[in-house]
């Protein structure tokens, strides 16, 4: 056994939704230098076919595809399915990364910020892993099972809700609903495992993330002293989606830096 063989993905087929940007982009990127062959879907066509162009001008053993693809409706599920069997006769990991937040204060935090955020972060991630359940199933075996890895968040796992509160219950739902799966499509050879990110630089974070002093100030508050980056992502990727992750299921890997274990402090010492 040597890494290469424990972290390899040549021959594989991925999916990763909402792939363009953020934590999805470096996914990609991390399955692509892998050897696989990528498939990048989000709302913008565009700036998926750009990223795969990018991927595919490394000196990479994988490649990349870039297309559109909704989440957010059984109509843009069920079309993004659809492209994807016409795109391959294989898929051996679907990672559902795509989401959407809202922010407001408790007070003003709008009734239709919930639909819209569980529709994409919950609904979109189980359908559309239902949907293509034949093909995952199809390519995993019991020595190399096919893998889904859910993007939850940390803000899933404690009580952080700093405005986005749709967006937290959404994560919590992605984690348990990722043991659930687990569980059910174990017997079919078919891994679900889940990241809890902390904070990390994205299109969803660019007003804390974006500018360096501020991104700064955001690490300053993580327990490890910084914000994520694209080695984090992709070395969970690779462990859960190679060889050396076919004996894992049901998993929450919490890539917060530190945050997923912040306490209350320890009050007794503090008071004496």
């Amino acid at each position: 056994m040597t890494p290469e063989t424990l972290f390899s993905l040549q021959g594989k087929t991925a999916l990763v939704t909402g792939g363009a940007t953020g934590i999805g982009r470096m996914a990609a990127e991390a399955l692509v230098r892998a050897g696989a062959r990528v498939l990048i879907a989000s709302r913008k066509a565009e700036a998926c076919e750009a990223v795969a162009d990018e991927l595919n001008e490394l000196d990479a053993p994988g490649s990349a595809e870039g297309f559109g693809g909704d989440v957010g409706t059984k109509e843009g599920i069920d079309a993004l399915v659809s492209e994807v069997i016409g795109r391959t006769q294989r898929l051996d990991i679907l990672m559902n990364n795509a989401g959407v937040s809202w922010g407001a204060p408790m007070g003003q935090f709008p009734y239709d910020a919930w639909d819209k955020v569980m529709s994409v972060n919950v609904a979109g991630i189980f359908d559309l892993s239902q949907k293509l359940l034949p093909m995952l199933m199809k390519s995993g075996t019991p020595d190399d099972p096919a893998r889904v890895v859910n993007v939850g968040s940390v803000m899933g796992e404690v009580p952080m809700g700093d405005g986005a509160y749709s967006y937290s219950a959404s994560k919590a739902a992605v984690l348990h609903l990722t043991k659930i799966m687990a569980k059910e499509l174990a017997p079919y050879h078919v891994t679900v495992n889940a990241l809890a990110p902390g904070p990390f630089v994205s299109r969803m974070t660019a007003f804390a993330t974006a500018d360096e002093g501020t991104r700064d100030k955001v690490g300053k508050s993580v327990p490890l002293g910084r914000v994520g980056r694209d080695e984090d992502i992709a070395g969970c990727m690779l462990f859960l989606c190679g060889q050396g992750g076919s004996y894992i299921t049901g998993a929450v890997i919490p890539v917060s830096g530190g945050i997923n274990v912040v306490t209350a402090g320890n009050i007794f010492a503090e008071a004496l």
